[in-house]
């Protein structure tokens, strides 16, 4: 396993971060474990969850993804050698099971913290995160910025911060970072925190795949110069670029199958482009899975790339994928393609 610094705060987090959001929906409590303690075993220390998984987000099923990491880690004797991630969710009016009204407040924080900790069955989190913006944003597929006169959003980022060091101060929180933001986000939530000496944010967790790089338009280069490092979601694009869907080895339970009101990873044009990314990986005789995840690994920016998995073989197929040096010439053509296609998928 491959290592990198978790901002400036000492830690070192293992480049591959586990990604639990089927626990619970597609995985049993046992399975969960058992993706846990293989991914251990394999030098990963870095594990991230959410209030809301599993996914997709049903009030039978909320919080179970915690619950199993909660029931996992009761039996360990080594949390302080885990970095534990979670989020706090987001406004949507389909959630509101989860807490009412959803949003950032002092009190809402709070609740959503506290939850997360009973059912995680520890005293702290190492990274708390929200999960996407109060604010409406071109985010989970959307592009293009559509400004709307009629919100009644109100900025409250310093709010925001001022709660997330009270957490810090009372130790059920380590540091904090960002999700689904965008550049103006980040550097709002960086300059409040800095002008009233406050904890920045360490990372931000947006989805970067062959078939969305997005994230390279506006927010790498901020990435890099604030020293807030990308946790990268969906490097896989939900297994298109697997290759399982092409080759007819999907199974029902496969994400795109199970979420098909998902456009950005079913369309047409977005199955032809990853075709080509496909193609590149047989010429040179990489799987699919694993060059995706290996390009991923490669960029500057990142700090951790988060993988899922519903299967062992699945799992271990993600993980080995740190080993994988990707040729100079396999890279050119990946160039090409995306030159050619950027960004089929946002």
């Amino acid at each position: 396993m491959l290592y990198t610094n978790l901002g400036k705060t000492g830690l070192k987090v293992s480049k591959i971060c586990l990604g639990t959001m089927t626990f619970g929906e597609q995985n049993t409590e046992s399975e969960a474990h058992e993706q846990l303690d293989y991914a251990m075993d394999q030098g990963i220390n870095f594990i991230d969850t959410a209030e809301l998984y599993s996914i997709p987000g049903r009030k039978e099923t909320q919080g179970s993804t915690e619950k199993y990491i909660g029931s996992w880690l009761r039996r360990r004797s080594d949390r302080d050698k885990i970095i534990l991630a979670t989020k706090i969710t987001g406004p949507s009016p389909e959630l509101s099971f989860i807490r009412d009204p959803l949003n950032f407040s002092k009190e809402q924080i709070n609740v959503a913290i506290d939850g997360s900790l009973q059912r995680l069955q520890t005293d702290y989190v190492d990274l708390y995160q929200l999960h996407w913006p109060e604010r409406s944003v071109n985010i989970f597929g959307k592009l293009g910025y559509e400004y709307d006169k009629e919100e009644h959003w109100v900025d409250n980022f310093l709010e925001i911060i001022n709660t997330i060091h009270e957490l810090i101060k009372q130790g059920k929180i380590r540091h904090w970072g960002l999700s689904n933001e965008t550049p103006w986000g980040v550097m709002n939530f960086l300059r409040k925190a800095e002008q009233n000496g406050l904890p920045k944010p360490i990372t931000i967790q947006n989805p970067y795949n062959l078939l969305n790089r997005t994230f390279e338009v506006g927010l790498a280069e901020v990435s890099i110069r604030e020293d807030i490092g990308l946790l990268a979601y969906s490097p896989m694009a939900f297994g298109l670029l697997s290759g399982k869907y092409h080759d007819g080895s999907d199974v029902k339970k496969s994400r795109i199958k199970l979420f098909p009101k998902l456009p950005r990873y079913s369309s047409e044009s977005v199955f032809h482009v990853a075709n080509k990314y496909i193609s590149i990986a047989k010429r040179y005789e990489l799987s699919p899975a694993q060059m995706s995840l290996a390009f991923v690994n490669t960029r500057p920016f990142l700090i951790s790339t988060i993988i899922g998995a519903t299967t062992m073989d699945q799992l271990k197929e993600n993980i080995s994928s740190i080993s994988v040096d990707l040729p100079v010439e396999a890279i050119k053509e990946i160039e090409a393609v995306h030159k050619l296609n950027s960004n089929p998928a946002p």
